[in-house]
């Protein structure tokens, strides 16, 4: 299986003009074969490299020559991808949400560039990048196996990584517990049916700053060098929670997936759920998408069985013990006393036993569903 590790690292001056005129490049031609695309069916990426390579040619495009032409060839096969993505949307050939059509890249946004292996070569710690020169990345850890590809990438931020791409094995690790349910939550993140629980990361003091800062982008004059300065600083903010919460979650769905055999999930609505207008801002926070998708793939790196149950199950309504149902519960309800067979239940610890129940196979007893009996919350 392929997996990506990545590293910062830190250009010099000439290293970073160099990258400047490489990004502008890449962007370019992007952007030229799009808006060739657009004004026809799109070509193909066989005749949208016989078009750069005349491009190239002429005097209003010849700087191209001066970058490796790797990275450029690598736009035009992203570019294809995309296209294709976007028709198998069209056609419903690819599950999942819908595929917008490929657009413009922008100066301010985040920059990147491919290289494959006849641009790029790893040697004594550093990474020669054709054009470009040695660079020093902060080896945090090993690579597992010799790259395929490498991307460099500047973010927003103005930071600069290297994205690696490499071929992983499986590890076998033997598993603590058989299987787990998982019920994801705003204050707490994770409540787990062995009663273990995971508290949500605090971003409301970085959050505070941030809401200020685009209020104050909101009022600068457009083009303006304090307006980029503020814009810097959102982005160093943005950075700052989405840094903090890929820690968190990395952690967590690692602890998750090596100590079960089995991770059961529920699918939920979050698109649905941010339209909640009190609720949507916290909702975006927390990233219960990206830990559903961490944890998929892990388990598939470490040999797990990785399950997301119908989210239309009644998690909620239904006693983890007898099987007895009693409705629907308001969001501030936290316990329940079922009264068909006494058990106490906290309202998440109860929906992630029956997460767990559904997840391998147990469905819930359907003959308690009629009952006319009464459940006491708290």
């Amino acid at each position: 299986m392929k997996a990506r590790y990545q590293y910062r690292f830190y250009p010099t001056d000439q290293q970073q003009q160099s990258l400047a005129q490489l990004f502008g490049c890449v962007r370019v031609v992007w952007n030229d074969a799009l808006a060739l695309s657009k004004a026809c069916l799109f070509p193909g990426y066989n005749s949208l490299a016989k078009t750069l390579t005349l491009t190239k040619k002429t005097e209003k495009r010849q700087w191209l020559n001066d970058v490796s032409s790797v990275p450029l060839q690598q736009s035009l096969k992203q570019l294809e991808v995309a296209y294709k993505n976007y028709f198998d949307s069209l056609l419903g050939k690819r599950k999942g949400k819908k595929v917008a059509q490929p657009k413009f890249k922008k100066k301010t946004n985040a920059q990147s560039a491919t290289f494959t292996k006849a641009g790029f070569s790893i040697k004594d710690g550093q990474v020669y990048l054709a054009k470009i020169g040695n660079l020093n990345p902060i080896w945090s850890r090993e690579l597992p196996s010799e790259p395929t590809s490498v991307t460099v990438i500047k973010d927003v931020a103005n930071r600069y990584f290297l994205s690696f791409v490499v071929d992983v094995k499986p590890y076998l690790v033997d598993a603590k517990n058989q299987s787990i349910g998982i019920d994801l939550g705003l204050k707490t993140f994770a409540f787990m049916s062995n009663g273990e629980t995971a508290n949500s990361r605090d971003y409301s003091r970085v959050d505070k700053r941030l809401r200020r800062k685009q209020r104050k982008l909101a009022r600068q004059v457009k083009g303006s060098k304090r307006r980029e300065v503020t814009r810097l600083q959102i982005a160093k903010l943005h950075n700052q929670i989405s840094d903090t919460r890929k820690d968190f979650l990395h952690k967590l769905s690692t602890k998750v997936v090596t100590e079960n055999q089995v991770i059961v999930l529920e699918d939920l609505n979050v698109s649905g759920m941010v339209k909640n207008r009190k609720l949507s801002r916290a909702i975006s926070l927390q990233g219960w998408r990206e830990f559903r998708v961490l944890s998929e793939a892990k388990s598939e790196k470490f040999g797990r069985e990785f399950v997301v149950i119908n989210r239309w199950e009644p998690t909620s309504q239904i006693c983890s013990e007898c099987g007895f149902k009693w409705g629907k519960l308001e969001l501030k309800v936290r316990t329940v006393t079922c009264l068909n067979c006494g058990a106490t239940h906290d309202r998440d610890e109860n929906a992630a036993k029956n997460i767990k129940k559904v997840g391998i196979g147990h469905c819930h007893d359907s003959k308690q569903t009629g009952s006319d009996r009464k459940t006491s919350n708290g």
